[in-house]
């Protein structure tokens, strides 16, 4: 949870913003709010406040990282407090900054949210675009974002888990494969994007030194722009046999899609195909199914229900108010 001022009040499924303007006391409301939330749910959360969208968020991540010393809640509208996370948080960690974009401000000797803060904005906008000058503006406490201005289209989405168990075989991790991809192109559809690359990687676990070790991953192109998750799952499984190697112990795997756009902001080839109307309808009702009925009802044929290689959740929290079987029950003495 954050707060600002001037912002929607709900961001995500487990993120909301809301509106400070006039509590005398913010700090000491996010902590009862944060107090009671565990106290009825068991779920512990992070409560970030300042003054612009970005900062609050920016807040709210330190309050996670450093929950030890904060308590889960931070508070960066006082100039002192946030000059320090902003020195302090690597500029990859801002919210819209991803891990090209990265790249791309290191070359400029931009480092760290103080950095970024610290940049023209002008520049960067001329160089990147308005999302990351808004950004920066943000940063220096200038809020750029309106109440409902919706947020900018990922440039990259990608779905990584580590194994329930070890995996050596090549089709299990085919499959595993196969069900980040599901994912991934669920989201790729929910933002109305196309894409282009995919890249798959899988790796050992890179802290054992008795395990031998081995990291890979290749970048597919596919034909044209797709949402299909049939050609993307077909592409990434193929991918796999070309970085598989027989005689290590697999942890993760991961899919990402690469250079995301929106139908008609790409050139066609003048020859080359284009995602059949047939695709796009078929992948509609995909999805319908899937939101009424629950994810996971209708999918690929090579995405196992209930796979032996799953991710642990021993931890995961109870769903006390969506499912029958995990109602709190109360023994009356």
């Amino acid at each position: 949870m954050s707060g600002l001022v001037g912002a929607s009040p709900v961001y995500s499924i487990d993120e909301a913003f809301a509106d400070l303007r006039g509590v005398p006391r913010p700090e000491e409301l996010g902590r009862k709010i944060r107090n009671q939330v565990f106290r009825c749910t068991g779920i512990p959360v992070g409560v970030g406040i300042a003054n612009t969208k970005t900062l609050a968020k920016l807040a709210n991540h330190t309050a996670k990282r450093l929950q030890a010393q904060t308590g889960g809640v931070v508070d960066i509208c006082d100039s002192f407090k946030r000059d320090w996370v902003l020195r302090n948080t690597d500029v990859a960690e801002v919210w819209g900054v991803g891990r090209r974009m990265k790249a791309h401000l290191d070359t400029m000797g931009i480092k760290t949210a103080m950095d970024l803060a610290k940049a023209d904005p002008w520049t960067l906008r001329k160089k990147f675009s308005v999302v990351i000058e808004k950004t920066a503006r943000e940063l220096s406490g200038t809020s750029c974002l309106e109440l409902d201005e919706p947020d900018p289209p990922k440039q990259e989405i990608c779905c990584s888990r580590a194994f329930g168990q070890r995996l050596t075989d090549l089709p299990a991790i085919k499959e595993a494969v196969a069900t980040y991809m599901m994912r991934a192109s669920e989201k790729l559809r929910a933002q109305h994007s196309l894409r282009k690359k995919v890249r798959v990687g899988i790796r050992t676990g890179m802290f054992n030194a008795a395990e031998a070790q081995y990291a890979n991953s290749v970048i597919v192109d596919l034909p044209y722009p797709t949402d299909d998750v049939r050609m993307l799952t077909k592409a990434a499984t193929e991918a796999v046999e070309r970085v598989y190697r027989q005689g290590y112990r697999y942890s993760k795997a991961e899919v990402m899609l690469l250079n995301l756009c929106k139908p008609g902001e790409f050139t066609d080839d003048l020859f080359a195909h284009s995602q059949p109307t047939d695709s796009t309808r078929v992948m509609s009702v995909l999805d319908e199914i899937n939101s009424r009925w629950g994810r996971g009802t209708l999918r690929v044929a090579s995405v196992p229900s209930s796979p032996e290689w799953a991710m642990q959740r021993n931890l995961m929290s109870q769903s006390y108010t969506t499912k029958l079987d995990q109602l709190w029950c109360i023994t009356c003495s």
